[in-house]
């Protein structure tokens, strides 16, 4: 097997979207993830943008050792000295400077012409590879450029001393069988092209970045060009763990990459929370509802062998198990299953006369939580819960620490305490660590409002975990700290 070399841009080409930029701090936090993610190459950065990209370069130079650190130029004498001094601090460094090789951006953008884009591209390239070992050449827009010309310009900076040539889909316009062919041009029409890499780099406005990098892949290219989540300009990159999880999913490929997939779940989910851009929940592999079932005919299939409905086991890439969603399509098997997990059985009859007042329950509410199916069993919250909220009085504004009190009765004494927190409701939880004499770690915290008013109940979702197990537990309040309290003591009684 060959290998696929992952080459991720989430701090330069996915810090583009507007809103998701980060401090050097945020972006070193990042970069130590994508290095125990197993990447090998980060883009680290433009460093000739600003101060601020320049110094958040150079940190993460001094900060990681493993990837290969690269800065990304135009082929412009000063973006690559800037670059190379930026990069001056890695164990590896990479300078990668380009040019925009298409009609569009010759004559429309550059006002060039074709012959002296090859003279630029190849002084680029030659400059930056004497200020640095590896060089790396992009022929922007190379999705709509000639091929003929195209195997010019890659030609040139071969010979010029370039040992990556990026072929750039930049405005997602290829469609995977003409991107594959661009490929195979270039692999059989450029000579040189066997001392250098190929790589992919493609955009996805037309939904097809993933299909695009596949169908390079499949004709020759060794590099893909990718950030978490799929992030990016427009529509966004293509998306790392689509492309790792196809390759090590299907026997197609005559390749393997290094990404150590069981921590694409975790990555997914810091670079979410640093970038403010949720994923949205039908996101392959790292969406919410990517391992859920809510489909009878599926969950059953799910709950006999999971391979009937998944050709991914969710543990490879970071997630505990599937979720069997009960919801108005559910059927038996999903709601008996569910009724085992609480501590709870039924069968034959009785599980039949349950399942009619789950189908009526769940006809009224889009979704049906593990209280409800307690309340199907006349076995809601008991008055012996271990767990319950007392009292909270909360502190909380623009110009006061937020402080928050919490009353709980556990195991019958009634027992408070005051903690600080970034917000009202992390104060209540810290609050809560000090009173419960199990440790936990808050894993999973959802709010969901069930209309739009102000006076609207809101339901709060909490997931912990301790003890090497997770529990879940729920509250629901028109206030939605008291929610998030209930919750947390629910999941606290059900561990205790």
């Amino acid at each position: 097997m060959e290998k696929l070399y992952i080459f991720d841009t989430t701090l330069r080409d996915g810090e583009q979207v507007p809103g998701c930029q980060l401090n050097t701090i945020e972006k070193i936090e990042v970069a130590r993830a994508l290095e125990l993610l197993g990447v090998d190459v980060i883009e680290a950065g433009f460093p000739v943008s600003s101060p601020g990209d320049f110094d958040a370069v150079e940190q993460i130079c001094k900060n990681i050792s493993e990837p290969v650190i690269c800065g990304l130029t135009r082929a412009v004498k000063g973006d690559i000295e800037v670059a190379a001094d930026a990069l001056k601090f890695a164990k590896r460094a990479r300078i990668h400077n380009g040019i925009g090789t298409s009609p569009y951006h010759i004559k429309l953008k550059l006002k060039s012409n074709e012959d002296e884009i090859i003279e630029r591209a190849v002084a680029a390239v030659k400059l930056s590879r004497n200020l640095c070992e590896e060089v790396e050449f992009y022929a922007e827009d190379a999705g709509r450029t000639d091929n003929v010309y195209l195997a010019r310009v890659v030609e040139a900076v071969i010979k010029a001393g370039a040992r990556v040539i990026n072929i750039p889909d930049t405005t997602g316009y290829c469609l995977p069988e003409e991107y594959g062919a661009k490929i195979r041009y270039l692999m059989e029409n450029v000579k040189g092209i066997d001392k250098a890499i190929l790589a992919t780099h493609c955009h996805n406005d037309l939904g097809m970045a993933t299909a695009n990098s596949l169908a390079g892949v499949m004709n020759g290219a060794r590099q893909v060009e990718v950030t978490i989540n799929g992030i990016g300009e427009r529509a966004g990159n293509t998306a790392l763990e689509e492309v790792v999880m196809a390759v090590k999913t299907r026997k197609d490929f005559p390749v393997e990459t290094g990404i150590k997939t069981e921590r694409i779940i975790e990555t997914s989910r810091l670079i979410s929370s640093l970038m403010n851009m949720p994923v949205q929940p039908n996101k392959a592999i790292v969406g919410r509802n990517a391992f859920a079932h809510s489909s009878g005919i599926h969950q059953d299939g799910v709950l006999k062998n999971r391979e009937n409905y998944e050709i991914i086991d969710p543990v490879s890439v970071g997630v505990d198990a599937s979720s069997i969603v009960l919801t108005a399509r559910s059927g038996r098997a999903a709601l008996k299953h569910h009724l085992d997990r609480l501590g709870m059985s039924a069968q034959g009859k009785d599980l039949d006369e349950l399942y009619e007042k789950f189908l009526i329950m769940a006809d009224q509410k889009k979704q049906i939580s593990d209280q409800d199916v307690l309340a199907l069993t006349s076995r809601g919250v008991r008055p012996d819960q271990p767990v319950k909220l007392k009292l909270i009085q909360v502190l909380a504004g623009k110009s006061t620490v937020p402080m928050a009190t919490v009353h709980l009765e556990i195991m019958g004494e009634e027992k408070a305490a005051t903690a600080e927190g970034n917000g009202p409701i992390d104060a209540c939880v810290n609050a809560v660590k000090k009173l419960v004499p199990e440790k936990f770690i808050l894993d999973e915290f959802l709010i969901q409002a069930i209309t739009r008013g102000s006076d609207d109940i809101g339901k709060v979702h909490v997931r912990i975990r301790a003890k090497d197990r997770i529990w879940y537990g729920y509250g629901a309040d028109t206030d939605i700290i008291t929610a998030s309290v209930m919750a947390l003591a629910d999941s606290i009684s059900k561990m205790l």
